[in-house]
């Protein structure tokens, strides 16, 4: 028999979610980015869910070859762009439109032999300082990109740092429309959290919006809202069951270094999962948790294949109850990634995206 710990992949939730999307930025045009490996949930596994997005957005050309594998034949998006001069050439044989947010390039470009010219997206950087040319710097790397036989169309990109938080994208939307107030090509700024936030402005909401963790079910500014707040639901549960149980007096400690002592006599559940199936660590007492639907807590240390949680509001839980780590448990409660990410000092990205290979996966529609 396996290990009773399982990873489950909703294809409705990410339907419904690339839906609530759609629904706030009715006028867009939707990316569905599938980077990371779809965020941990699989490119394969997650596709025909997608396929109602205009284009996929993702960083490498393995990913890119997966998705044209798949049969997608619209727009596949480079969001880093190449990483030297002979990815050039799949991006021709694939078809695929890529970001430019640097010198080298465009030179890699100016150098590349090509017969049918590429949809390339001019990256600015508004603030964030990562990638991209800065607004002194963009207007210049327009007119090269313009001049350039290899180059078919040019669209226009940045990213947001704050969109999630107090500060917000005003200052960003101002130096990109400023910078970019007479130029031609389509416009892309906004990430999940500026698409539900702030794309009820023109200016924000663009022609593409690249919506990536609330596809997946994630609330893109938690915890000032939640889930629930934007409708999303989740596309991912990891679940698993009690393989034992302990009784605890007062004075009876949990786990590596006794980091957990019971005050009154207590049951727990020792729980199939800990940070080798890619559960946070640092999650430790008080973590949130489900037993059959109902919330409880970890109790002491995560460790490399258990943790131990709290049975006490689930008297009559017991051996093979089942345990919903993060995710919708078979009861229809949900216990959402953000607030397990929250407790663990990280965010829900991380989670998706570390779950082990050792741990199955199935897709449930």
């Amino acid at each position: 028999m396996p290990r009773p710990i399982l990873a489950t992949i909703h294809p409705p939730a990410l339907r419904h979610n690339l839906a609530r999307v759609r629904a706030a930025t009715p006028d867009a045009r939707v990316w569905a980015v599938v980077k990371a490996n779809a965020y941990g949930h699989g490119i394969e596994r997650v596709y025909e869910a997608l396929r109602g997005a205009d284009g996929f957005a993702l960083l490498d050309l393995q990913e890119a070859e997966r998705v044209r594998a798949l049969g997608w034949r619209g727009p596949i998006l480079l969001l880093e762009g190449v990483f030297e001069p002979r990815d050039l050439e799949l991006c021709s044989r694939l078809n695929l439109w890529h970001a430019v947010h640097c010198d080298e390039q465009i030179d890699w470009l100016a150098a590349h032999k090509t017969q049918v010219p590429q949809r390339v997206f001019l990256k600015m950087n508004s603030g964030m300082n990562r990638l991209g040319f800065t607004p002194q710097r963009f207007r210049a790397a327009w007119a090269r990109l313009e001049a350039l036989p290899q180059v078919e169309e040019i669209s226009l990109m940045t990213h947001f740092s704050d969109a999630d938080g107090a500060r917000g994208v005003a200052h960003q939307v101002r130096v990109f429309t400023e910078t970019t107030r007479d130029l031609p090509g389509e416009r892309s700024l906004s990430n999940s959290a500026a698409t539900l936030r702030h794309a009820t402005d023109p200016a924000v909401r663009g022609d593409w919006v690249r919506p990536g963790i609330a596809v997946y079910g994630s609330a893109p500014d938690f915890p000032a809202h939640d889930t629930a707040h934007w409708g999303l639901m989740p596309t991912m549960t990891l679940a698993t069951r009690v393989l034992a149980v302990q009784q605890l007096q007062p004075g009876d400690t949990v786990g590596y270094g006794s980091s957990f002592v019971a005050e009154a006599p207590m049951r727990i559940g020792i729980v199939a999962c800990g940070y080798a199936d890619g559960y946070p660590r640092h999650c430790s007492t008080g973590a949130p948790v489900l037993v059959d639907g109902v919330r409880t807590r970890l109790v002491g240390r995560v460790s490399m294949d258990m943790i131990t949680v709290d049975l006490t509001p689930v008297p009559q839980a017991g051996f093979g109850s089942e345990v919903t780590m993060w995710g919708r448990a078979a009861s229809g409660a949900v216990l959402p990634v953000d607030e397990v990410a929250a407790a663990g000092g990280t965010v829900s990205y991380e989670l998706m995206c570390a779950l082990a290979q050792r741990v199955p996966v199935v897709v449930q529609e």
